[in-house]
Formats: C-alpha cells, structure tokens, sequence
C-alpha cells in the first residue's frame, strides 16, 4: 500500500454511500470528478479537455457530515492519502483499487446553489461538525510577516 498526499477540487458523481460498522463507525464512499481544462499549444494542437474519476473515502464524523450534506452534483475541496489497496476475485485474479482518504472536506459553491452552508471540516473536527451548521478553518494573522522591518 502507498501513501501520498493529494488536494481535489471537483464534483461528486452520485451520492455517498454511508454504512455504519461496528461500534456505529461510519464509512462514507462516492466518485467525485476533476476535469483538466482544453487547451492549444502552440503549434495549433487542440488537447481536449480531460476528466479524472476519484473513489473519495470518508471516515466516522466527515462520512455523518458527508451523509447529511453531500449530494449529487456537490463540489467539493478534499485533501487526503493516495492509497491503493488489492484483492482476489472469486476467481482467483487479484484486483486492485485506488482511492482518496480524505482528512479535510470542504463544500464549495454559493448557499443558493446547493442549500449548503460553506465549510470546512476534518476527521479532527467531524465529531463537532454533526451538530454545527458550518465549520471553518482557522485564520491566521500573517500581516505582520509583510513588515519591513
């Protein structure tokens, strides 16, 4: 199994998929979409645009978060691990998926749009964020960093 960090910003494919296991552990599971703009080089190439399906994977308060407030169409800001796991089919063949750990989820796009309050949560804050409408990320105060002196 390897582990990378990776940030996605893109819409989800069809609603999560929430189970509970035990201990009431939830695990939340849904395709989200990230597209690569067009373009043309500069001898006059057209490269079409380009459209990449990730399997998301939420854990115990972001999946509770996830199951209340992600739907269909949802964009979406995740950052997490790269982790590609493998198996044997009935078959005997092995098998073999990549997916996306999530540990930040932020909703993205206008309240009007999606109904959703803008927020960010991680698996840190998902236990706070079931009975929170919002949660934000912290802002630091850099301004003093651009002082000259």
């Amino acid at each position: 199994m390897s582990v990378n960090k990776v940030i996605l910003v893109g819409n989800v494919g069809k609603d999560p998929e929430v189970k509970y296991l035990d201990r009431n552990v939830a695990v939340a599971n849904f395709p989200l979409a990230t597209t690569e703009r067009g373009y043309k080089t500069a001898s006059g190439t057209e490269v079409p645009e380009r459209t990449e399906w990730h399997n998301i994977v939420l854990w115990r308060g972001l999946a509770e978060t996830a199951e209340k407030y992600v739907k269909k169409g949802s964009q979406l800001y995740i950052e997490g691990k790269i982790r590609t796991r493998q198996w044997e089919d009935q078959n005997g063949n092995k098998r073999y998926t990549t997916e996306i750990y999530a540990d930040v989820m932020q909703l993205l796009g206008k309240r009007a749009d999606s109904g959703q309050d803008n927020g960010s949560v991680s698996n840190n804050q998902a236990a706070a964020a079931s009975t929170a409408s919002s949660i934000e990320a912290p802002v630091s105060d850099d301004s003093a960093d651009d002082l000259p002196f």
